[in-house]
């Protein structure tokens, strides 16, 4: 593995993710809540900017690599999977929303991992609906870490809410999206995966009531 300014970033994103969490743990005699709502905020949006920037530049300086395509997206799911179980926590977002939200990024992940072994990754590569997705969690997130009034004449916790409901309805439609990409290479997988493998087709024998052809002895099966 070639170690690169691109894959630091996503590295120091991984290493900020306890951080972020650990911010709620310290005591109130050491960091109010309020001050404990800035520093999580900003380490949180540290996070988001090295998710932008790691991607953007290992782009621009051609230093993109295969373990770089690995972890960039693990360390995306990590970020966001840890916000939103810290928000429930908290009781500052809805733990329906957040289930449906984390179940459908590691339901997504699986797609792509099991794509990417038929050679079909392309066909589930991101999507304009996943960004804006992206861009709603990330939101949703910074606005309910905050918790308290920022901006005149906006509601951050309305803001928030809205945003991950946004986010979730999001989700729900990219899932679909790609599942939807990924259909059309199911029936000829299997039926490939069964026409050149020969045990593939004698073990689909057994389970039919098609009689298998006539074996010569000394056959292997």
């Amino acid at each position: 593995m070639k170690f690169n300014l691109p894959t630091a970033l996503t590295l120091l994103r991984i290493i900020l993710i306890p951080v972020f969490v650990g911010v709620y743990y310290l005591p109130a005699s050491v960091l109010s809540m309020p001050a404990k709502n800035w520093l999580a905020m900003t380490v949180f949006a540290l996070a988001a900017i090295t998710d932008w920037a790691d991607g953007y530049l290992a782009r621009k300086w051609g230093q993109t690599s295969a373990f770089g395509a690995f972890l960039d997206p693990v360390a995306d799911k990590l970020m966001i999977i840890s916000a939103l179980i810290v928000l429930v926590w908290l009781d500052r977002a809805d733990a329906s929303l957040a289930i449906i939200i984390i179940g459908r990024e590691i339901a997504i992940s699986a797609l792509r991992e099991w794509m990417a072994q038929l050679g079909k990754a392309k066909s589930v590569a991101v999507a304009f609906i996943g960004k804006v997705k992206t861009v709603a969690q990330i939101t949703a997130i910074i606005a309910l870490l905050l918790y308290q009034p920022v901006i005149p004449g906006i509601n951050t916790v309305w803001l928030g809410t809205i945003a991950l409901w946004v986010a979730a309805i999001l989700t729900l439609w990219s899932m679909f999206h790609y599942l939807r990409l990924a259909a059309p290479h199911l029936s000829p997988t299997t039926s490939s995966h069964s026409s050149s493998d020969p045990s593939s087709c004698d073990r689909l024998l057994c389970h039919t009531n098609v009689a298998p052809p006539a074996l010569v002895v000394g056959d292997a099966i």
